[in-house]
């Protein structure tokens, strides 16, 4: 109902909308009325969804004018819940769906995408979705969500994005079983057809959408991840948000960690529960930053520690792959958290493996006995899958914790009449303004110093206000803000160091890249309508 009279007359529509017409803000006030109603995440995601079907600048506006309200409903956690209910919350497709039975035909698959433009792509292959394991098909919410958040939180025109679904079948013996599961009912592909599939798939995207398109991988297996992140990462424009977006945001907390330390990173000492993509993403980017401080590698390495299922991770022990050799410490085994928590000491411990409670009452009462300020990061997501909550944290601690979550948490007070605004490490922090960056300079390889200056640059924008209420992060509501600076400063560093492939060097990059970001407003759909002089439009007879 924001369609002029002018436009409804000429787009011959006038009389099939009601006689009103209603600005943005308007419309907006209308989808509120209707999201207040719905009392399930589930519902409120759904109603989201359909909007985005019918009114994607409608959509967009929503997000944007409450960023921190609506991305647990577009993003994590509800998301998860979204994916294990795929089946049930399809309404409309969205994205594309590529299986193992179109290995061969993908570049003519590509052709059914209506745009021709694309910029970015996100791809899952379902099998680790989130924390929540196999979800085959189901996993194609991930990557939508994913791309909103480009655009809500980045500024990534939606029409340049192409979320996409490599279907090669799920070991989920539940979803096989399931009538209603709308995936390809076998058990995965593995080996050889799978790899071929993939190489098809990246040398397919690039041939149509150019070697500049942005390629994000998202929730593949830790075997599968860390391999076609090495495999394609110095071929293709292309990064894996699991490990590299997981360790700049986590990164971004502990540099602004150190301002209430007071002290360097290379002082500290890091246990890991998990040693999964997100693990050996964080530590390697740690190790960057110790580097950079001027100590050396295996120092570095040194002061990182790693649990995995079969407990600390140690040289000797057999079936180690090449990520977890590299930070296996000459040390005893020893089997629990606790107990390395108990022998190491560490003034930081970092969950990333999906295990509710793993920082029991008995080790963070241990953090806060052997730190002044221990550092407490719980980033498993969803919420019902981090190691502790916010007001575990921060009452075990005596409020001396320096806390951070994957997923939110609602605001902690404490008996002394304290309140702690616990800091979210949302990869939205990361991905939207990468993207935003990458695309604009058209960088052609991402490396990880990318990844390091976007830590730096969110670092930057946590004032000491944030710091003293408990917070890590700047407010999900400059999210947008905070992308922009994110983009100008990986403009700048491209280049700087020959990475860019879009030339001249823009002067004012600041304005270069603004003037990319999407707008929400409605375009005009009236005809460019005029007249010319009555005498040259004289109608002549014969």
């Amino acid at each position: 109902m924001a369609f002029t009279l002018e436009e409804r007359l000429q787009l011959g529509i006038h009389g099939l909308l009601p006689p009103c017409f209603l600005g943005q803000d308007v419309q907006v006030l209308r989808v509120m009325k209707s999201y207040e109603t719905k009392s399930s995440d589930l519902d409120k995601y759904i109603i989201l969804m359909t909007l985005q079907d019918r009114n994607e600048k409608l959509f967009y506006r929503v997000l944007t004018s409450d960023i921190e309200r609506f991305m647990p409903i577009v993003y994590t956690p509800t998301v998860g819940l979204a994916c294990q209910q795929y089946g049930l919350a399809f309404r409309r497709p969205r994205g594309l769906f590529i299986t193992i039975h179109d290995k061969g035909h993908i570049a003519t698959m590509l052709n059914s995408w209506p745009e021709e433009d694309i910029k970015a792509i996100v791809v899952t292959d379902g099998e680790r979705i989130l924390g929540l394991g196999d979800l085959g098909g189901y996993g194609m919410g991930i990557p939508v969500g994913k791309l909103a958040l480009y655009t809500a939180c980045g500024g990534v025109h939606p029409q340049q994005c192409l979320p996409v679904l490599l279907d090669v079948g799920t070991d989920n013996e539940a979803l096989l079983n399931d009538p209603l599961y709308i995936g390809l009912k076998h058990k995965r592909v593995r080996g050889k057809q799978y790899d071929e599939l993939i190489d098809e798939f990246m040398q397919a995207v690039t041939n149509k959408y150019g070697m500049n398109c942005l390629i994000q991988f998202e929730d593949f297996a830790n075997a599968n991840a860390f391999r076609l992140l090495n495999k394609y990462r110095n071929r293709y424009c292309t990064f894996n948000d699991d490990i590299q977006g997981t360790a700049s945001v986590a990164v971004a907390g502990i540099f602004a960690a150190l301002r209430i330390t007071k002290n360097k990173l290379s002082d500290h000492k890091f246990v890991f529960q998990g040693a999964g993509e997100a693990a050996m993403g964080i530590a390697q980017l740690i190790v960057m930053a110790m580097a950079k401080e001027g100590i050396s590698r295996a120092d570095a390495i040194s002061k990182i520690w790693m649990v995995d299922s079969k407990g600390l991770i140690v040289k000797g022990r057999s079936h180690l792959n090449h990520e977890k050799e590299m930070f296996a410490q000459d040390h005893p085994e020893m089997r629990t958290l606790e107990e390395v928590v108990q022998r190491v000491k560490p003034t930081a411990i970092i969950g990333v493996a999906a295990i509710a409670g793993a920082f029991t009452e008995k080790i963070l009462k241990d953090m806060a006995a052997f730190n002044d300020r221990p550092i407490v990061f719980a980033l498993s997501n969803p919420t019902s899958k981090a190691e502790c909550t916010a007001e575990q944290c921060y009452h075990l601690t005596e409020g001396r914790g320096i806390f951070a979550s994957g997923s939110p948490f609602p605001k902690v007070t404490l008996a002394s009449g304290q309140t702690f605004f616990p800091g979210q490490g949302n990869n939205a922090y990361v991905f939207p303004g990468v993207a935003l960056g990458v695309i604009a300079c058209g960088v052609r390889h991402i490396s990880d110093d990318i990844f390091l200056t976007t830590a730096e640059s969110i670092a930057e924008e946590v004032t000491e206000e944030h710091l003293a209420e408990g917070r890590l992060y700047p407010p999900l509501s400059t999210i947008r803000e905070v992308s922009f600076k994110i983009a100008v400063k990986i403009v700048d560093y491209a280049y700087k160091n020959n990475l860019a492939s879009w030339y001249p060097e823009p002067e004012d990059k600041e304005a270069f890249v603004r003037a990319l970001i999407y707008s929400t407003n409605y375009e005009s759909f009236a005809i460019d309508n005029y007249r010319w002089p009555q005498a040259a439009m004289h109608i002549q007879d014969v």
